[in-house]
């Protein structure tokens, strides 16, 4: 435990050093990175539970935990694989599909998260600002990851995900790297669990493309050219964030079981963020689940404080069958759907 704490605090202290999460509270920074989408939790569990996994849950999928932090993918003990669909906002569509096997102490998983943002009417700031009929373009995000994850004891655990990052508006792209790792520690059979994960340390991220590209006349001295030229475009940080979660399970007569999660995030172009969840188990099979995921300053959060879901593990076969839903609220638009469907084997 002594370890895991000195680890954990050294790792966080070089992470704030670097990006100096704290900054966004005291200057206008908070909204400014890029790839907002890289925070939103894309599965059932995360979103019901808060978005509170970084400590990782024993019942929780290997595919669902490297989301939060890739240590507690070690919760696999076979092959599992996870496809997860959310109704976004606005008529938004984010899937979600990855598989993981266990090697001995290892774990590897593969993710792709895929933002569909449909057709969008096409419009003109200076010639026609209103929406061209018939006219439209499509803008997408993608995040492909790949994750390892070694159980170093049986109270200690790393892990890291090396993620691509791509997105398109039209004909502008932009493309990154970044980088997730985490920490888990068990301390013992007493059912408690600690986590420490960074998210998203990677490059900056800036849009290319001939959609960008604007032409230029020129009068010179054999008459009147035409350059394409492409403006400066700047560079955006992507939303660095620094997490540490705490989860406590406790076993109870006719199968029952509760775990209750805590989480606290330092982000580096938003506000803290504190994050809670409970989980009521019966016979490994039924799962009811609830959380809250607040922000420092509630006054700029558009999201309700409070999520709710639950599951349930159909065996069939030697096959596990789990079903998951959440529902997110909002205080502007409708709430949010989420469904999954994780196989293990």
């Amino acid at each position: 435990m002594k370890r895991f704490i000195i680890s954990a605090c050294v790792f966080g202290s070089a992470v704030v050093g670097y990006s100096n999460p704290l900054q966004a509270q005291i200057d206008d920074r908070a909204g400014t990175a890029a790839m907002e989408e890289l925070l939103v939790p894309v599965t059932p569990r995360s979103v019901a539970l808060g978005n509170a996994l970084t400590s990782g849950l024993s019942g929780a999928s290997a595919v669902e935990s490297v989301q939060s932090n890739p240590a507690a993918a070690v919760t696999n003990t076979g092959t599992q694989a996870m496809f997860s669909r959310m109704e976004y906002l606005l008529d938004v569509g984010v899937n979600y599909f990855g598989v993981s096997q266990r090697f001995g102490n290892n774990v590897i998983g593969l993710s792709v998260n895929a933002w569909d943002y449909g057709d969008i009417l096409e419009t003109d700031e200076s010639i026609n600002p209103d929406p061209v009929s018939g006219v439209t373009y499509t803008a997408n995000a993608t995040v492909i990851g790949a994750s390892l994850a070694r159980q170093f004891t049986d109270r200690i655990s790393a892990g890291f995900t090396v993620k691509g990052i791509g997105r398109s508006i039209a004909d502008a792209n932009a493309y990154g790297v970044a980088l997730d790792a985490g920490m888990t520690y068990v301390v013992g059979e007493t059912g408690l669990r600690f986590g420490v994960s960074l998210k998203n340390f990677g490059t900056k991220h800036q849009f290319g493309g001939s959609d960008l590209e604007q032409p230029i006349t020129v009068e010179g001295p054999d008459g009147t050219l035409l350059i394409v030229g492409s403006p400066d475009i700047q560079s955006d940080e992507l939303p660095s964030q620094l997490n540490f979660g705490a989860a406590y399970t406790r076993q109870f007569a006719q199968g029952l079981s509760a775990t209750v999660l805590t989480n606290f995030s330092s982000n580096a172009y938003d506000l803290d963020r504190y994050a809670g969840g409970l989980e009521l188990g019966y016979q490994n099979i039924l799962y009811i689940r609830g959380g809250f995921d607040l922000s420092s300053d509630p006054g700029v959060n558009a999201w309700s404080d409070w999520n709710v879901g639950g599951g349930v593990v159909l065996p069939v076969s030697s096959v596990g069958l789990a079903i998951d839903y959440a529902y997110r609220p909002t205080e502007v638009f409708e709430g949010v759907h989420m469904y999954s469907v994780n196989v293990t084997l």
